[in-house]
């Protein structure tokens, strides 16, 4: 099928607040392996919206893959967060901005 994208919004979890250095340490780790991979296009912190915490913007062969990579994120495995995984067709001057 080719390369997909999909974006992870992450959302905070009641228990957010009790993010701990090892939680951190490995979500961290995660970005690093994503990037490693060739999995990871862009990734961030939402400043000033409360509730998130950030996204991924992900580059996989399925939207089960991205699934897949989401349901590892060590925030979400920890209980620190959840996500919602969204398509994201880009926009671009190849093709034509969608038009």
């Amino acid at each position: 099928m080719g390369n997909q994208m999909y974006m992870m919004m992450i959302e905070k979890t009641k228990t957010y607040n009790r993010l701990t250095r090892k939680a951190v340490e490995e979500h961290v780790e995660n970005i690093r392996r994503l990037d490693d991979e060739g999995k990871l296009e862009i990734c961030g912190v939402f400043k000033g919206y409360p509730g998130m915490a950030g996204m991924y913007i992900l580059k996989t062969e399925s939207r089960e893959e991205a699934e897949e990579l989401c349901n590892r994120e060590p925030l979400v495995v920890g209980g620190y967060a959840t996500y919602k995984l969204v398509g994201l067709e880009i926009a671009n001057r190849e093709n034509n901005y969608l038009l």
